[in-house]
């Protein structure tokens, strides 16, 4: 009878844990309503056939829901966000002292030399005030997300748009050149610099660079592919200033170098993202691969981001504790994308304040 007795008691204690597990999970998933409606209704309107969310407040995870066709292990282009992770892997290389920011690139890259590109530091390649064209025009050549080796061969004959440092011009163009630059240096290719130095020490096994159809190959700023999981690392180590789980992955000066204001007094264009999304019209709104959509009092970026025309969005709010991403890549083929112009690039950064306001209604009055 005692060992009838104690089997009972385990298998007991074994289904309040499973229950009190399935609990929790419920009552993340309810904690952000909105977040959930707004994002189903995406998915409802054939905008994304399945995306999934992430919210973590401190550290911790307090809403995770997948909708569609989607899980937390669903591998997605993620377009513009790969951007913050190319720019991790280009500080790894200059903490490892072959790079320096204020590297031109003709130092690297002599056939630069004569050529007003080759004045273009790497911190401007990376911050869009290079003066390179944002993008390849088209048929000169066109631009098939080259090699970087190949996308430098294919910039060289164009004109700049301004000079290094005057201009600020969003794009991704100038980001291969900087690839190409960390080639040179350490004699390995952009995929396994970024294995070797990001993806790997953060456990993110399924992120990579890699082509978005058979006719193209990889491209620093446009074709990383990740899953949920592996970028909610990602995001956790950057929030935490370099450091996950314990171990450095980045140094402190290098997040405090990735989140500073790069722009400087370059030409910032009316309506581009900061002020087209948060209504903010302050000069400094990029770092290096990520945006910097709010500052504070003393310009130290309170809310960042790295927004994808796909729809992936991941965001850090310092203002409220919490690390933020939707991960989805827009139907391009679905008709009422085509029919209302839909685009994740302005429409998920709409999560970020969905999550403070939600915040803000939750707290308890002040006594």
């Amino acid at each position: 009878m005692p060992s009838r007795m104690m089997k009972y008691l385990a298998l007991s204690l074994l289904g309040l844990l499973i229950g009190g597990g399935a609990w929790a999970h419920a009552q993340t998933e309810d904690r952000f309503p909105r977040i959930t409606e707004r994002t189903q209704s995406w998915v409802d309107r054939g905008y994304y056939s399945g995306c999934s969310v992430w919210i973590a407040k401190d550290g911790a995870t307090i809403y995770q829901k997948s909708f569609g066709n989607h899980t937390a292990e669903t591998e997605v282009f993620i377009a513009s966000a790969g951007k913050w992770l190319a720019s991790a892997m280009i500080l790894a290389v200059v903490e490892d002292g072959k790079l320096s920011l204020d590297d031109e690139v003709v130092k690297w890259l002599p056939e630069f030399q004569g050529d007003p590109k080759g004045k273009a530091t790497l911190r401007q390649l990376f911050s869009h005030t290079s003066g390179y064209p944002p993008y390849q025009p088209k048929n000169l050549p066109k631009d098939n997300y080259q090699t970087t080796a190949e996308s430098v061969a294919h910039l060289l004959p164009l004109p700049p748009n301004a000079e290094p440092g005057k201009q600020f011009n969003y794009g991704g163009l100038a980001m291969q050149v900087a690839g190409r630059m960390a080639e040179v240096v350490t004699g390995k290719d952009c995929e396994t610099l970024f294995q070797e130095k990001i993806a790997k020490p953060l456990g993110m096994t399924k992120t990579r660079y890699t082509p978005v159809d058979p006719a193209h190959a990889p491209m620093l700023a446009g074709s990383a592919i990740s899953t949920l999981n592996d970028y909610t690392k990602f995001l956790t180590m950057i929030a935490q200033g370099g450091v996950f789980q314990g171990k450095r992955i980045l140094s402190e000066k290098s997040i405090l170098e990735m989140q500073a204001d790069q722009v400087g007094t370059a030409t910032v264009k009316p309506n581009e993202f900061v002020e087209r999304t948060r209504g903010a019209k302050h000069q400094g709104v990029y770092g290096l691969g990520m945006w910097r959509e709010e500052i504070d009092e003393k310009g130290v970026v309170s809310l960042m981001s790295s927004p994808s025309w796909a729809g992936t969005y991941p965001w850090i709010d310092r203002r409220t504790g919490i690390c933020g991403l939707i991960m989805a890549h827009v139907d391009v083929n679905s008709e009422s994308v085509k029919r209302e112009k839909f685009s994740g690039f302005w429409t998920s950064p709409v999560l970020a304040m969905l999550v403070r306001e939600q915040l803000d209604t939750s707290r308890e009055p002040q006594k």
